[in-house]
């Protein structure tokens, strides 16, 4: 999206994501010069069905706000493949 910013991240249940996310934008503020806003969203899906939904939203996203034809189109996509997993 033109304004903002979908991430699906796996983190450990004893650590929070916060201090990750205020690295990211502090690194990405300064190499990138991305202003980014000062809170964030998260969302931790409890089971398979909420993972579903979420990547469904996230993919449908472009499509909804018109920027492409197909959500497949989205050149700023980008899901791992079995071979970007970890071994």
């Amino acid at each position: 999206m033109p304004d903002h910013l979908h991430v699906l991240a796996a983190f450990p249940f004893d650590s929070g994501m916060k201090p990750f996310i205020r690295k990211f934008k502090i690194y990405t503020g300064q190499t990138c010069g991305i202003r980014w806003q000062r809170d964030f969203f998260d969302h931790r899906p409890r089971n398979s069905n909420e993972l579903d939904l979420k990547l469904d939203y996230v993919r449908q996203n472009p499509l909804r706000a018109g920027l492409v034809v197909r959500a497949e189109d989205w050149k700023y996509r980008w899901e791992p493949s079995a071979t970007d997993e970890p071994a």
